[in-house]
């Protein structure tokens, strides 16, 4: 797949663009950033070279923050995770869309950065991504031809992408074929995560018709199988293990039959989400030696960031806590804007803000408009979001008026990080170090 001729930049600062993303302006197209630093002309990286505080820098709410220590911690731990269980690692960066966190996991031992759809894969190229793993079968004529031109132009971009069907092959075949590119694209078969679960070829059968579809081109390479544990039905721990060992022999037998490309030096198996990680770790581990070596490749992406909500509940480390543990990232600040009654309080976040697709915002903390002072939220319940406000139950206990700010945990990162373009990562007292940006 070319790996050996891949060098990974060493810094963030090596990657190309990424010094651009510091140089532009603050305008109001990124929300809650301070108005007098774009009438004062800074750039974002300008203003993070201030250091503001989110709370009296000049900010306004709803205001996204992500913790420093944290980031740092769950980056850490997964590189860790990785090496400890003898894993290759391409997190999947449509979690984050974010081109600076990229390569922090680069920097931490990644093979390269999964994708869902082309437009992610255009992204991640222009920052200089030098791997990627696409997790879907890519039979957009357009993509493809975006892709021939981008595996002739650079000899040391590795690509690698699903095929689920022979249809599918197909349309890949005619579409490379036209575009008339130098280099055929890797791709490894999909198989399905069981019957009523979502895309892969079903069944072994199945699979090796797709393979020999792929084997009938000279625009494709096989060079191995994955799926994705997640979508196993009724997932339970055996389940899921059962899944995997699935995924496993349907690897050795297209070894022993010689399906994958003879010119290979490595044979790829991928799985692995955000919530079986442990799972994928224990049975890739069993795989027995194969004719070549095998790339054990992780695709889990929420961990960057974790949530205090659906991944909190789900997260392999629960079951294995011996290893670890991820940290939510996440605080969505809000204001109390109204409080008509004394069992009910609007704050100023929303659906526009918050992530509300698996569980709604918790209210953790609030800041005293008065005094500065963070409490506990005790007696304060997220009840509902509408677009721009959000909905607070609040009982006796509550002490909470107008002007107030509220801390709110969030749940599911992949809509957390896609609602704001430019996220301030924040240290402990609250000091904005540095700005992402996001590209959805």
């Amino acid at each position: 797949m070319g790996a050996e001729q891949t060098a990974v930049p060493a810094t963030p600062e090596e990657q190309p663009g990424l010094q651009d993303l510091a140089h532009e302006p603050v305008t109001h197209r990124f929300k809650a950033l301070p108005p007098d630093a774009e009438a004062a002309g800074l750039t974002v990286g300008e203003l993070a070279a201030q250091r503001r505080s989110i709370f009296d820098g000049g900010f306004t709410t709803p205001l996204l923050a992500l913790s420093a220590e944290s980031l740092a911690h769950n980056l850490d731990l997964l590189e860790t995770y990785a090496e400890r269980h003898r894993l290759s690692f391409a997190p999947h960066g449509k979690t984050s869309m974010s081109p600076q966190l990229f390569a922090r996991q680069l920097e931490r031992g990644a093979w390269g950065i999964t994708a869902a759809v082309p437009h992610q894969a255009r992204v991640y190229r222009a920052y200089g991504i030098p791997r990627i793993f696409l997790a879907n079968e890519l039979v957009d004529a357009a993509a493809l031809r975006w892709l021939s031109a981008e595996l002739d132009a650079d000899p040391g971009f590795a690509f690698v992408c699903y095929v689920d069907s022979v249809r599918g092959v197909e349309l890949m075949d005619e579409a490379l074929r036209a575009a008339g590119g130098s280099r055929p694209v890797d791709v490894v078969v999909e198989l399905g995560a069981g019957e009523g679960a979502r895309t892969g070829a079903r069944t072994p059968a199945d699979c090796a018709r797709v393979a020999d579809a792929v084997a009938a081109t000279s625009t494709l390479r096989l060079v191995g199988v994955a799926g994705y544990e997640g979508e196993v039905p009724k997932a339970d721990g055996d389940r899921v293990r059962s899944w995997l060992r699935e995924l496993v022999t349907l690897a050795v037998e297209f070894d022993r039959a010689g399906r994958f490309s003879p010119d290979l030096e490595e044979i790829v198996v991928s799985a692995g989400g955000s919530a079986w990680f442990d799972a994928v770790a224990d049975v890739f581990a069993e795989i027995p030696e194969l004719s070549l070596p095998v790339l054990k490749l992780l695709r889990s992406g929420a961990y960057v960031s974790h949530d205090d909500g659906h991944y909190k509940e789900l997260t392999p480390f629960n079951r294995v806590p011996e290893e670890g543990q991820l940290q939510p990232a996440f605080r969505l600040w809000s204001q109390v804007v109204s409080r008509p009654t004394p069992a009910q309080a609007f704050v100023n976040a929303g659906k526009r803000d918050a992530a509300y697709d698996l569980h709604l915002p918790e209210a953790q903390v609030v800041r005293s408009a008065r005094d500065g002072v963070v409490r506990p939220a005790t007696g304060i319940t997220v009840t509902g979001l509408s677009d721009q406000h959000g909905w607070l139950s609040t009982d006796a206990s509550a002490d909470l008026e107008v002007g107030d700010w509220v801390g709110l945990g969030l749940s599911h990162p992949c809509t957390i990080f896609d609602k704001w373009q430019l996220i301030p990562v924040v240290d402990a007292e609250g000091r904005v170090v540095e700005f992402l940006r996001t590209f959805f």
